[in-house]
């Protein structure tokens, strides 16, 4: 039987940023251990739609019946924006010290 594989928001973010930088699909999944493209793909997808709550959504949960954040009150809306702000710059770090060690071993 086959599990789900679920990623955190952080690599799901460490992912669109990797791809806005230029790296090939092979090259961020091998580095972020991501198992199949598609998956790049769909968060892309979600990325270029505007629609990165979705990052914070479990496996398996269905999205049309989840809440947009355009339906969440002032509250809710700023604590997502901090959440994802926070998840950024978790991954921001990450990224400088793969490049770090990156340029270590050239």
């Amino acid at each position: 039987m086959v599990t789900r594989v679920h990623y955190p928001a952080e690599i799901k973010w460490k992912a669109i940023e990797m791809k806005e930088a230029g790296y090939t699909n092979h090259t961020i999944m091998e580095t972020l251990g991501i198992k199949n493209k598609s998956q790049l793909k769909t968060w892309m997808r979600w990325y270029r739609m505007g629609q990165t709550h979705r990052f914070e959504q479990p496996v398996g949960k269905r999205y049309d019946q989840g809440k947009d954040p355009k339906e969440l009150d002032e509250v809710e809306q700023l604590r997502l924006e901090n959440k994802q702000l926070k998840a950024q710059l978790l991954v921001l770090g990450k990224y400088r010290e793969i490049e770090r060690s990156g340029n270590q071993t050239l």
